[in-house]
């Protein structure tokens, strides 16, 4: 099982603005100026927090989103408006460990879904991709707890106006 982060993040590292909102990014770019399609071809599992979903939820055909990944949304809700997508009302940890190992796990946005995993040295993978925005408050992608954490830088790669950062886990430490 391999753990990915993959998501974008302004210069001063924030996920979605103070109201959580993403309106910086898709004024930033769009999809089609990155390797998604073929990242996205590589992963069997994605795993969201539920104000991540809501702004998915805000798309056009919801259904189309994520359509050959099994879609895992960790909230207190027992339904969503999608059938496509998997209310989880679970530790993240303890659902993680319970996957297959032969799957791949996309973690999208979150930091409430990300620190936890990052705080068990449960992420294989970061892709960062960083947008030529400041937003000067938000919410940040990482919110771990103190300790250090050690990725080793693999790739550098620029896509229209985004720098995108690619990083494993550092086992050797």
């Amino acid at each position: 099982m391999s753990i990915y982060f993959y998501g974008c993040v302004t210069l001063d590292g924030y996920l979605a603005d103070k109201n959580h909102r993403l309106d910086w990014l898709h004024q930033s770019g769009t999809v089609t100026q990155t390797d998604y399609e073929s990242f996205y071809k590589s992963m069997d599992i994605t795993i969201m927090g539920k104000r991540t979903f809501e702004e998915i939820e805000q798309m056009e055909n919801i259904s189309r989103i994520y359509p050959t990944t099994k879609n895992y949304v960790f909230t207190h809700s027992e339904n969503l408006p999608a059938e496509t997508f998997i209310p989880k009302n679970e530790n993240v940890v303890h659902f993680v460990k319970k996957i297959e190992q032969d799957k791949n796990i996309w973690i999208v946005g979150g930091n409430t879904i990300l620190a936890p995993l990052l705080d068990n040295e449960m992420v294989d993978y970061m892709i960062i991709q960083v947008a030529p925005v400041l937003l000067g408050k938000g919410i940040p992608l990482f919110s771990q707890e103190e300790g250090l954490k050690h990725f080793c830088l693999e790739e550098v790669k620029k896509y229209g106006p985004f720098a995108e950062l690619i990083y494993s886990k550092n086992n050797s430490l």
